[in-house]
């Protein structure tokens, strides 16, 4: 996919993530053995950061870090990734977290702790200046709501496109609604969200293996068959998918819904969330297998 890149702005959380694999996750007041540990930098608003970079946008990350050593590791995951991370903030206190558990099969549960993604409360003249000069503004709802929703307020007055991956799913204020242009979803959210998504313009729901499939302005739909491939972990592909869908979509949406159908899979054949994402190079040759 041969383009000008587009700039997008990234509004979310950046979290450590402490992943556990096991064969079987523990049921309440089990206990079982793990097979293995390690810590990832994660969070949706990174991992979709990372993504959107990797697919070639120039990003701009905004949200918060702590001044502990996680929160200088997740810095310099972001810049190495290509994200610039001159607006990210670091706050007193620690960042946050999320504790992950995979199973045999590649399935997860997740518990986050927002620490630092808390305290993003409010916009600096400067994050709305970033905000305003974007093509795409992109949130998520790991931070405080008001901010998502004084972000995408702002974005929409300044003509800047609006993308909503609305999770973990929460109550959402009309208003916030009706700035998005485009939101992503996967079948549980799109479940809770069906009356909303109603008046969302663009809408594209991805469907696992199977997919994904995108509701174009007019109503008509255009969908993406599921890639083969041998999954390990489906940690962060929700976000690989985003994140690559934003970076194309000022191209054609179709060929961005493809785009990132692509990148999603191959984020599921590693374990971890940012550091399963896929670059440009691995997402093509995927692509031209087909």
């Amino acid at each position: 996919m041969d383009s000008a890149a587009s700039t997008v702005v990234v509004l979310g959380s950046v979290n450590m993530d402490l992943v556990t694999t096991t064969a079987q996750r523990p049921a309440p007041g089990e206990t079982v053995l793990g097979s293995g540990f390690a810590t990832v930098p994660g969070g949706k608003g990174a991992n979709q950061a990372i993504a959107a970079a990797r697919s070639g946008a120039q990003v701009r990350f905004l949200g918060a870090v702590g001044d502990d050593a996680f929160g200088t590791t997740l810095r310099s995951t972001l810049a190495e990734a290509g994200v610039d991370t001159a607006l990210l903030r670091t706050v007193d206190g620690p960042s946050g977290v999320a504790t992950i558990v995979v199973d045999g099969t590649g399935e997860n549960s997740i518990i986050v702790v927002a620490g630092a993604n808390g305290r993003v409360t409010d916009l600096t003249e400067d994050e709305l200046a970033a905000i305003a000069a974007a093509d795409i503004l992109l949130c998520q709802l790991e931070i405080p709501l008001r901010t998502v929703a004084a972000a995408a307020q702002h974005a929409r007055a300044s003509g800047t496109v609006v993308a909503l991956n609305p999770s973990p799913v929460r109550a959402l204020p009309a208003e916030l609604w009706a700035d998005v242009d485009l939101a992503m979803v996967n079948s549980l959210e799109a479940e809770r969200y069906a009356a909303e998504l109603n008046r969302v313009p663009h809408v594209v729901r991805t469907l696992g293996g199977d997919g994904a499939v995108y509701r174009c302005a007019d109503g008509t739909e255009f969908a993406v068959a599921g890639l083969t491939v041998d999954v390990v972990d489906t940690t962060g592909a929700g976000d690989a998918f985003t994140g690559a869908l934003v970076a194309t979509w000022t191209d054609s949406p179709n060929s961005a819904v493809n785009w990132a159908n692509a990148a999603g899979a191959l984020a599921t054949t590693r374990l971890g969330a940012s550091s399963s994402i896929p670059g440009r190079e691995e997402i093509e040759t995927i692509l031209g297998a087909i």
